[in-house]
């Protein structure tokens, strides 16, 4: 039964994933789009992502239009329920390149009419005009990547824009008719106080986003972060003092209205990022562009992915070949830790009698015993006929996913 926000209950999608087992054949509902183009690369970015021309991304946005037909000669999709946006950079884009992809998307695979379609966007390159444009070419949730409030970190960071040039965003954002804004923020920063962290966390909780995404500092290996800093730099906060941070932010938000649905996200009641809840829930979803993931519904699932590399990519593209390469058909067993470790991520957690009903009793046996011994150590709890984890599961997630790989 849906919640007064027309939300369904954990229970309702539980159902909806073992009926739609048995029966679907459309391998995906989800769309993702990589633009691999920004500004300037950060310092702590691992994404695929590179400076790229004007005429560059107008070749991509050709190549992703080829790939959409190639795809939908492939797979059975639609009608697709969210179209993300993601890099890189899309705010680089115009709002007609936009619109010509999202116009392509609804031709081949049409929109539910709830559709959640998302943009994110660098302060530094959204403009009043065309954050407008955005909006009147379908964009209806932006997620704005302004990782800091401060110019001092901003700076540290290498962020191609400075604290009033995110809030402006933010306001022109609300003028162009945006009623579903997402925030980035980062803590455990070089040089960053607890102190500091909160009034970061002030700053934010008055601006009012629906939706926020809390991040940890994360050195990549391969990125010039890796080359500047060790886990143990004396610039970095250590592991106990983030740990503060987000259970500072869990504290702050939570009393502001927001709930905690996700380990990383927070989100305003009805607001929840419906295109990465499908992440977490394993729904089918199509990454195109370079670099982008798949998990397409055949068999227990198909995992695969493109090149990250932009040459590779749009040869293959330009040959008249999906890009797709190391397909992997998962088995039963692999099915089933993915929706575990997946679903735990969420504060709704998972329903043991569900995955059983779903993957069948002897594939979920072996996991009985692993989540009494993590319910015993306090990482996990019970919620009714559900499965969660604790907060201080949330801030040790990684060893309780690790139990069920």
């Amino acid at each position: 039964m849906a919640d007064s926000l027309g939300r369904s209950s954990s229970a309702e999608i539980d159902a909806n994933q073992a009926s739609s087992r048995e029966t679907a054949l459309t391998a995906f509902t989800r769309l993702y789009l990589h633009i691999p183009w920004c500004l300037s690369k950060c310092g702590y970015c691992a994404f695929f992502s590179a400076p790229g021309t004007a005429e560059q991304r107008e070749e991509t946005i050709l190549l992703l239009l080829r790939e959409m037909e190639l795809a939908a000669k492939h797979y059975a999709g639609g009608p697709l329920t969210s179209v993300y946006l993601g890099g890189g950079t899309p705010s680089l884009l115009t709002p007609h390149q936009v619109q010509r992809l999202l116009e392509r998307s609804k031709q081949l695979w049409s929109h539910q009419p709830t559709c959640e379609v998302t943009l994110e966007a660098n302060p530094g390159t959204a403009t009043a005009e065309s954050l407008a444009g955005f909006h009147q070419a379908g964009i209806n949730r932006l997620s704005l990547g302004i990782q800091s409030l401060n110019d001092r970190t901003l700076q540290l960071l290498e962020r191609p824009h400075n604290a009033a040039q995110a809030r402006t965003a933010y306001a022109e954002a609300r003028a162009a008719g945006f009623r579903n804004i997402s925030l980035d923020l980062i803590c455990g920063l070089p040089y960053q106080s607890a102190e500091g962290w909160q009034h970061q966390l002030q700053q934010v909780i008055e601006l009012a986003p629906e939706h926020l995404s809390i991040y940890s500092l994360s050195i990549e290996e391969g990125t010039p972060f890796s080359r500047r800093y060790s886990d143990d730099s004396p610039e970095l906060p250590d592991d106990d003092q983030t740990a503060a941070m987000l259970e500072l932010a869990d504290q702050l938000l939570t009393t502001a209205g927001h709930e905690h649905y996700e380990i990383a996200n927070f989100a305003r009641p009805g607001h929840r990022s419906d295109h990465n809840s499908g992440y977490w829930l394993r729904d089918g979803y199509l990454g195109l562009g370079p670099s982008a993931h798949s998990l397409l519904l055949q068999g227990w699932g198909l995992r695969c992915s493109n090149p990250s590399d932009y040459q590779q990519w749009a040869a293959r593209i330009t040959a008249d070949q999906l890009a797709h390469h190391d397909p992997e058909q998962l088995s039963r067993q692999q099915a089933l830790a993915e929706q575990i470790f997946l679903g735990l991520r969420m504060a709704d957690g998972i329903s043991p009698q569900a995955c059983r009903e779903l993957y069948g009793a002897q594939a979920w046996q072996p996991h009985d015993k692993t989540i009494a011994e993590l319910l015993k150590t306090g990482l996990l709890e019970e919620r009714g006929r559900r499965v969660a984890l604790t907060q201080r599961g949330m801030l040790l997630s990684n060893q309780v996913f690790v139990r069920f790989i």
